[in-house]
């Protein structure tokens, strides 16, 4: 196998390389051991594989997973990743803006309420976690295979790639923005998100037109940043009954 490029990613364990599949993209590599491989599920994914799958032990499986248990099959898949050119501009469409979000885990689940909630499209900040991370990859059980996700790009960035729809540019914030529930968002929408200790940055907050709160119990001081983004997130897909009952 030859080294791996910045756009190559690992799919662990045999429910994302399905994933991958149905999504219509194909591995260009794909390790099992012979336990995984003599078992139903290993010889249905080596049966799907348009070339043979290289048998491996489990510990240079373990050695190339990042996850504790790559559960005997490691796909390999060429995804490559660039700035707004790469997401669609989408007169209506929502957009998640990602400021300095660097746990993979919340950057796979964000993208996988984005799925959910029909969004156009994830944009992400430099210093966020890189979506073809093993764990953003595993938490967004697939969604990080389907949903555009742009890279390296600034909230301007976005916001210029978007002009011809005059997005509005939404953050999220704990405390002292318009009540969410009481909030008019309509158009095209850019929602941003900060991290998860310092929440957006002086930079994004300039080019924001409007900041909104979720309503909390006063004992609660914040929400996790995928509840908070996933929250904003449903209630558009609700006013827009993009989402199925």
């Amino acid at each position: 196998m030859r080294a791996c490029k910045e756009s190559c990613a690992f799919l662990e364990g045999p429910h994302l390389i399905e994933e991958c599949r149905h999504s219509g993209l194909e591995t260009t590599h794909l390790l099992m051991t012979p336990e995984f491989m003599a078992g139903d599920r290993g010889a249905r994914l080596a049966a799907a594989e348009p070339r043979e799958p290289l048998i491996v032990s489990a510990s240079v499986l373990a050695s190339l997973a990042d996850a504790e248990s790559p559960q005997g099959v490691l796909g390999v898949i060429e995804l490559a990743r660039s700035g707004t050119e790469s997401i669609p501009a989408t007169t209506g469409g929502v957009y998640l803006f990602l400021d300095g979000v660097q746990d993979p885990g919340n950057l796979g689940a964000l993208a996988r309420s984005a799925e959910a909630t029909a969004a156009t499209a994830l944009a992400l900040a430099p210093g966020c976690a890189h979506p073809n991370h093993p764990k953003a990859l595993r938490a967004s059980a697939g969604s990080l295979l389907r949903l555009p996700a742009a890279v390296g790009v600034t909230l301007p960035d976005l916001l210029a790639h978007l002009a011809g729809s005059s997005p509005t540019a939404v953050g999220l914030d704990s405390t002292g923005g318009r009540d969410l529930y009481a909030t008019e968002l309509e158009g095209t929408l850019v929602i941003a998100v900060g991290s998860e200790g310092g929440g957006l940055s002086a930079d994004a907050r300039a080019h924001l037109d409007h900041v909104v709160t979720i309503p909390s119990a006063r004992a609660v001081e914040s929400l996790n940043v995928t509840v908070a983004a996933s929250v904003v997130l449903h209630e558009l897909a609700r006013r827009r009954r993009t989402v199925s009952p």
